[in-house]
């Protein structure tokens, strides 16, 4: 018997290859551009639909940690488009000079 036939067979008998779940990251800025973050979210949409994790980054640096607030906005724009395709799994938190945010598929 081929090897790859029994393989494929041993494989079949035991439900299938099972989709690992990974996590994806977004990494975003608080000036990041309009366009910029429709593809990115264009992109987040996507690891969903194939059943990843998104983990959604809004980096600070400099003097950008003087306007968290805005950071807040870019963060709460992409979690609403987002959550069509998944759900919240870990809500928007400040860690240093990033806020993180995981969303998982449903």
């Amino acid at each position: 018997m081929d090897f790859g036939k029994y393989k494929y067979e041993k494989k079949k008998k035991q439900g299938g290859g099972a989709h690992h779940t990974r996590t994806k990251e977004i990494r975003l800025r608080p000036k990041t551009g309009e366009h910029d973050i429709e593809f990115k979210v264009k992109r987040a949409k996507g690891f969903l639909e194939h059943k990843n994790k998104v983990q959604v980054t809004v980096i600070f640096r400099g003097r950008e940690l003087a306007h968290i607030d805005e950071g807040r906005k870019v963060m709460e724009g992409v979690v609403q488009e987002l959550l069509e395709h998944g759900k919240l799994e870990m809500p928007p938190m400040q860690q240093q000079r990033r806020i993180i945010c995981t969303i998982a598929p449903k």
